[in-house]
Order: structure tokens, then sequence, then C-alpha cells
């Protein structure tokens, strides 16, 4: 649905109307299919290494289309999309250099990161939100914060991968 959701959101012209809310609705069809199948995969005992990983990653595939749109249309500042992406990008790799010793699934404060950056995001993605000052604060803020859980969850997961590092000289972790 990315490709999509990207195309319906450029192809909109920032004229907030159909294309938009066409938009709108694939990020929050994607977003809401992948909540599903989280619950489904837990209710059912179907938790897997692979879902693990790839989970987090179709999340950041649509979060960060999102993202760079947004910031690409001059709706979004490109220092909260760099950020963000960053911090994304940083983890996704620190997850595979120590996959061999471990998954490192995601925390609740990364589950509060993808939250708060899906309704950052669907905030600003809604086509009335320019048109209404209280709504642009409001999306700011919670876009803002999910800045701040970004920054705070990503210093979370490099420290539990420092925890999972081989044991040194010693036997002590390194």
């Amino acid at each position: 649905m990315v490709p999509f959701f990207v195309w319906a959101l450029v192809a909109d012209d920032q004229q907030h109307a159909a294309l938009r809310w066409t938009a709108v609705g694939l990020f929050v069809v994607a977003m809401y299919t992948d909540k599903l199948d989280g619950d489904l995969a837990r209710s059912r005992g179907l938790i897997t290494n692979f879902g693990k990983i790839a989970d987090p990653i179709a999340d950041k595939l649509l979060l960060g289309a999102a993202l760079v749109t947004l910031s690409w249309l001059g709706e979004l500042w490109w220092w909260i999309t760099i950020v963000i992406l960053v911090r994304e990008l940083g983890i996704t790799v620190l997850r595979f250099a120590v996959i061999r010793r471990g998954v490192m699934a995601a925390s609740r404060g990364g589950k509060l990161k993808t939250v708060t950056q899906t309704a950052g995001l669907f905030l600003l993605l809604l086509p009335f939100t320019p048109a209404i000052t209280w709504l642009s604060i409001v999306a700011l803020v919670v876009i803002l914060l999910a800045v701040l859980i970004t920054v705070y969850t990503g210093i979370d997961y490099i420290i539990q991968a420092a925890r999972m590092a081989p044991a040194g000289p010693g036997g002590t972790t390194s």
C-alpha cells in the first residue's frame, strides 16, 4: 500500500481534496491491518522471529514514506523526518547486528513510539488540519512528542544491545 499512499498524497498536489482523503484512508488501513496482524499472531501463538523483524520494518516503510512525503511537500520540518529516520535506520541495523545473540523485539516504549508517530502523522495527513489552528497545534505537539519518545527508545535499544554483547575476557560483558 505504501506506493499507492505516496502517489495519492503527492497527486493531491496539496489541494486537500479527494486524493488526500485517499492517502489518509490508505494510511489508516495499512496501520490497522498491521495491528490486526500482530494481534492475531499473539492470540494464536504464531509469533515468529521473522515476524519480530518484518513487522517493525513494514511499520518503518509506511511511517518513513509519510514523513519524507510530508517534508517534501513542505508540511513537516525536515529535521523531524531526519531525526526519526536516522533513529529507525540505526536501530534496524543494530537489530540485525545482534540477531545471532537474540532478537530484540519491540519494547513497550517502542510500541508507544509507533503509536505517537502514527497519531501525529495521521493528524498531519488530515485534509482539514491546516485550516484549523488548534488542530495544527495538537498535530505539532504530538509529532514533537513522538520525536522525544523516538530518541529515548533509540537510546534504550542501544543499551539493550550492549547488554546482549558477548562475554569478554574474564566472563564480563563488554
